[in-house]
């Protein structure tokens, strides 16, 4: 009985992913996340796309502001910088972006998925990159609000990241947001150079 429950309970969790992904634009709906107003009128546009669907401009611009932001990091670690692999990663089926632009120029963006993670419905953020520019405005904040908002609108149980130790300013922001060690993360005496942060998030009542 009790594994006819699990099994039951897996098979709620893949129909709610699959029925999220198969959606043309699961961003739509939350239009309070649409448009960013910060300081001294700086507006910026968000939007949601399947990576597959991204124009190649959009796409080049990614792979671009990866290894500008991220490529010292991760040679810095055990992973190393493989462009191609992370090139792959980021245009996998079911990848979404997050984009910000503003003035029609792409200054931010998340890649997401919703997805099971040790049996439970997840949002996974991949990624979080912001133009330097773009930085210390709260944009980064709003955009991980926007993230939470469609992980509770789609019925996921949580966000979850993957942080590089060395990357201190990232875990400084994800903890200040409210993300803590995952139970899945690795434990220190594995010595591994990443951690896995996560945040509940509250489903709306049916």
């Amino acid at each position: 009985m009790k594994r006819r429950s699990k099994v039951q309970k897996l098979a709620r969790a893949k129909c709610i992913i699959n029925k999220v992904n198969s959606m043309k634009d699961p961003f739509e709906m939350l239009e309070m996340y649409h448009t960013y107003v910060g300081k001294n009128e700086y507006i910026v546009n968000l939007n949601c796309v399947k990576a597959k669907e991204a124009s190649s401009e959009c796409r080049l611009w990614i792979f671009d502001i990866m290894e500008r932001n991220m490529k010292n990091l991760y040679e810095q670690s055990s992973w190393g910088w493989d462009a191609i692999a992370k090139q792959k990663e980021l245009t996998e089926p079911t990848a979404w972006y997050l984009i910000a632009s503003s003035n029609n120029k792409f200054i931010g963006f998340s890649h997401f998925r919703f997805d099971i993670d040790y049996k439970v419905e997840v949002l996974y953020c991949y990624e979080l990159q912001l133009e330097e520019s773009a930085r210390g405005k709260g944009l980064g904040r709003f955009m991980m609000q926007a993230l939470e908002s469609m992980a509770s609108k789609y019925k996921m149980q949580k966000v979850v990241l993957t942080v590089l130790k060395n990357n201190l300013p990232a875990l400084q922001f994800f903890y200040t947001l409210g993300f803590k060690l995952d139970n899945t993360s690795p434990l220190e005496s594995e010595k591994k150079d990443y951690v896995i942060l996560s945040k509940q998030v509250l489903i709306p009542a049916t």
